[in-house]
């Protein structure tokens, strides 16, 4: 049961980091290819840690090569982290910073068939709000008291309560999404056979 429970959980924080993430296709409709513009595609897009870059080209005319800042700038794929050259490279950026690609057949990068993205780290996902019940508070009053002889006032008790908290019915004060979110890990646990 506790397995169980871990790979709903697991689910459910894959679902939302899914539903976080934009797929980029480079340069739209242009895609991978010599005479785009990269630099003023990429000047616009936000990307974030998740985030997909789609690259779309004609298998065996190009490659894709995530390359170094040094070998970004000299144009040169020897040292590639990454290469793949079969007409639709799709790159899922894992890391925070910038990312150089480059096309790898010759005389295509130094032709403008590059591309540095800066990617920014993930945003936390925002925190519910929080049902705790507040309790009510009392705090001393000091009433004026003319004609007071000993110079010490009274204080007398005055109770401030907080307005009432709406209680839910236990799964009813769930937001809608997180009901969606629910149901697709329900579904996934019973398509992989847990329930």
């Amino acid at each position: 049961m506790a397995s169980s429970l871990a790979l709903v959980a697991l689910l459910l924080a894959s679902c939302a980091a899914a539903a976080s993430a934009t797929k980029y296709t480079v340069g739209d409709t242009s895609g991978w290819a010599m005479g785009a513009d990269y630099t003023t595609w990429a000047s616009d897009k936000k990307l974030k840690v998740g985030d997909i870059l789609v690259f779309n080209y004609a298998g065996g005319s190009h490659t894709v090569d995530e390359v170094s800042a040094a070998d970004y700038a000299s144009c040169s794929a020897s040292n590639a982290l990454a290469s793949d050259g079969s007409g639709a490279t799709t790159v899922t950026l894992k890391t925070a910073g910038k990312h150089y690609f480059i096309c790898g057949v010759a005389g295509h990068c130094s032709n403008g068939m590059k591309l540095v993205v800066d990617v920014a780290a993930a945003s936390p996902a925002p925190e519910a709000p929080s049902t705790t019940p507040t309790t009510p508070s009392t705090t001393p009053a000091t009433p004026a008291s003319p004609g007071s002889s000993s110079g010490v006032t009274p204080q007398t008790p005055a109770t401030v309560l907080a307005p009432p908290v709406k209680q839910s019915a236990g799964a009813a004060g769930l937001r809608a999404g997180a009901w969606a979110i629910l149901g697709l890990a329900g579904l996934a646990a019973v398509q992989l056979g847990l329930f």
